[in-house]
């Protein structure tokens, strides 16, 4: 029976590298923002952002979320509202900075928090809001208007976009002239996939200028210590493979974009969402990292992934569990959280990686059908 996996991250090959590798060995310069990272950030900046704003990159988004919500934090602030159908970055990012995280409920629709009850959350909650973390979950294109009125007001916003580098909306990358801070992920199984690493973007540039600050050991321009700050910077190796990326990457968000419609086809010739499946409604272009749909109400997500790796599929169940179950976390406030909770207990995260073919896909929905 043919193996499926969950992800199969395929980053750039050895060939492709050979250039910039002869380049460090030239220049002999290995780190500390070199000129590889300068022309890394330079194109993203130029290709993505229309040269709108600033960026930064970093070793790994958990440090891009630490070092953002670090400089963005409301020093007498103690809570970081975030949804807790998340990844468990996003509640550690808070802890390392000093703040509880406080977990708000998501919408029913396209699973990014509900903004009316974190509205509500923070009205009663005051200046005891450090910051907000919201997710765009599963690298959708979710609405920054009001977060940006918040920021703008005077309440920090750090978005969680770790699976949304690529992501369009009427022609704009997403987070584009948000005035807060963007995190990305670089990590291999996003799409743009370069082992480790990732990005902040604001389209405050001053704000990007002191977090690169606070990535190099806080040091001035005299070489000297004079905020917090950590080595979170990323190496020449990495980006010779993300330059090596930036050359492909449009074909490869097309190919995961194309398996994505194949799913959708898929799923309404064996009328799956008229019968209870359903997907996260999104807007614009996704580069998809996997294939996320809940199963009916009644059935259990672990009983369908048990079903389909007995088909040889393996999937997964992100989020599930959601982060305020987690030990780490269980005991830091949070508001009622019924449609996360709901969500949850539904939830699965399909195969999706840049050489799957047509019948992979109807093998996996062949397996739904039968679970």
């Amino acid at each position: 029976m043919k193996k499926i996996p969950f992800l199969r991250p395929n980053l750039v090959k050895k060939e492709t590298l050979l250039p910039y590798l002869s380049e460090i060995d030239t220049s002999r310069i290995y780190s500390n923002f070199g000129p590889l990272n300068k022309r890394f950030e330079q194109r993203i900046l130029h290709e993505y952002f229309d040269n709108s704003g600033e960026i930064t990159t970093v070793s790994n988004a958990t440090i891009g979320l630490i070092l953002a919500i670090s400089h963005c934090k409301r020093p007498n602030g103690k809570y970081a509202l975030m949804p807790s159908f998340t990844f468990a970055a996003t509640p550690l990012a808070a802890l390392w900075c000093g703040l509880e995280p406080y977990f708000v409920d998501i919408r029913a629709d396209d699973w990014c928090m509900n903004e009316e009850l974190l509205n509500e959350t923070m009205q009663k909650l005051g200046d005891q809001v450090a910051v907000v973390v919201p997710y765009a979950t599963f690298g959708n294109n979710m609405n920054l208007e009001i977060y940006q009125q918040w920021h703008q007001s005077g309440i920090p916003v750090v978005i969680d976009a770790a699976a949304s580098f690529g992501a369009t909306h009427h022609k704009c990358h997403f987070g584009k002239d948000f005035p807060g801070c963007v995190v990305y992920s670089f990590h291999a199984t996003k799409s743009f996939g370069i082992g480790e690493g990732g990005l902040i973007y604001s389209g405050n540039s001053d704000q990007i200028s002191k977090i690169r600050q606070a990535e190099n050991f806080g040091f001035s321009l005299n070489r000297v210590t004079d905020t917090i700050g950590l080595n979170g910077k990323i190496s020449e190796y990495t980006a010779a493979i993300g330059l090596s990326t930036l050359e492909v990457y449009s074909q490869k968000a097309k190919t995961r974009q194309q398996i994505y419609s194949w799913y959708l086809k898929e799923l309404s010739q064996k009328d799956l969402l008229s019968k209870g499946w359903k997907l996260q409604k999104n807007k614009g272009t996704i580069p998809h990292q996997f294939m996320p749909i809940a199963c009916p109400k009644g059935k259990k997500n672990n009983d369908i992934i048990n079903s389909l790796a007995n088909r040889n599929i393996e999937a997964r169940t992100y989020f599930s569990p959601s982060c305020h179950t987690h030990p780490q976390f269980m005991n830091y406030p949070r508001t009622p959280l019924p449609v996360t909770e709901e969500l949850s207990s539904r939830i699965l995260s399909l195969p999706l990686w840049e050489e799957m073919t047509l019948e992979d896909v109807n093998l996996i929905v062949e397996g739904l059908v039968s679970s």
